[in-house]
């Protein structure tokens, strides 16, 4: 790998200088023009990175469409970065831009890997020049294509969004000293509860819940290892979190609600889905919950299991 010219080193200094300084606005557009020299920023614990960037067919957008079951899993290695920030994008990808600029100016010194799986052909462009874009081919379901994108994780702590989700404030700190509790699984600002596993109510405020919402779903990165990936039966992302959390729980943690300075736009994927579509796929992916969860009242903070009783021989199931 060749050295990079003095002028990018330079860029690359300033930035550092800015980002300690907390001006992060300028820190972005030194990013930009370290890119536009042909190179890439990476911030490490000790300084930064540089690394030529590869170069693009201009005809194509650079990157081919892969198939998720392929793409390489670096879950078994090391940590490089403190929080990898992951999205999947279903279209509007705008939103995630959005998101990401947002996480940006509330990082602080921390280092930072953001990825998106995306599964709508954007140029990776877009999401800017230092973000991993896992490119999905036509097809590939939610669960599969949020897999895709957490096989590729770098951070101690790993923060799956919503694209509807926009930080306010740092929401890294407050996520950070609920995970060093080792009894913590799972946490984040939107949370649920469910006495009987069927009906399902947001979480009164802070503290344990039964399911932690898709929205924003922070866990260390180990718990990837110890409950697995998403089950990739679930083509459409509703009902998806409630089992995920699930499965964290049975691994005898805890799922818990940090309150965060975050604002929860319209969520897209809901409301450009027909009605009769979103309850036709909601409804298979409950059930799909339900089959493997349906008697686990152990994992509820509040459980409420039905009263026992003799069906008898005339019952109608």
């Amino acid at each position: 790998m060749g050295e990079p010219p003095h002028e990018v080193g330079e860029l690359a200094t300033a930035r550092a200088e800015a980002r300690a300084a907390k001006d992060f606005a300028l820190a972005d557009r030194l990013r930009g023009q370290i890119a536009d020299a042909g190179w890439t920023v990476a911030d490490v614990p000790d300084g930064f990175t540089l690394e030529p960037l590869e170069p693009r067919d201009p005809l194509d957008a650079g990157a081919i469409r892969r198939r998720a079951r392929d793409i390489v899993s670096i879950l078994d290695q090391e940590p490089t970065a403190d929080i990898s920030v992951q999205w999947v994008v279903e279209g509007w990808p705008e939103d995630v831009v959005r998101a990401i600029g947002a996480f940006r100016s509330n990082q602080g010194d921390r280092v930072v890997h953001y990825v998106v799986a995306d599964v709508t052909a954007t140029d990776p462009d877009t999401y800017g020049p230092d973000v991993e874009v896992v490119r999905l081919e036509d097809g590939t379901g939610w669960a599969a294509a949020r897999n895709a994108g957490l096989k590729r994780s770098k951070g101690r702590l790993v923060f799956a969004m919503d694209g509807s989700v926009e930080p306010t404030g740092d929401v890294f700190g407050p996520l950070e000293e609920t995970l060093a509790d080792p009894n913590v699984g799972l946490a984040g600002p939107f949370g649920i509860v469910t006495a009987d596993l069927r009906e399902f109510d947001e979480a009164p405020g802070a503290g344990d819940c039964d399911a932690i919402e898709g929205y924003f779903m922070a866990f260390r990165r180990e718990m990837l290892a110890q409950a697995g990936l998403f089950d990739e039966k679930f083509a459409w992302y509703r009902t998806a979190d409630i089992e995920y959390s699930f499965r964290v729980k049975d691994t005898g943690a805890s799922a818990v609600v940090v309150p965060l300075p975050a604002t929860k736009h319209e969520h897209r994927m809901w409301f450009n889905t027909s009605p009769q579509e979103r309850a036709r796929l909601s409804k298979r992916n409950y059930y799909r919950f339900l089959d493997r969860w349906r008697d686990r009242w152990d994992l509820c903070v509040d459980p409420k299991p039905p009263e026992p009783h003799d069906h008898g021989p005339d019952h109608q199931h």
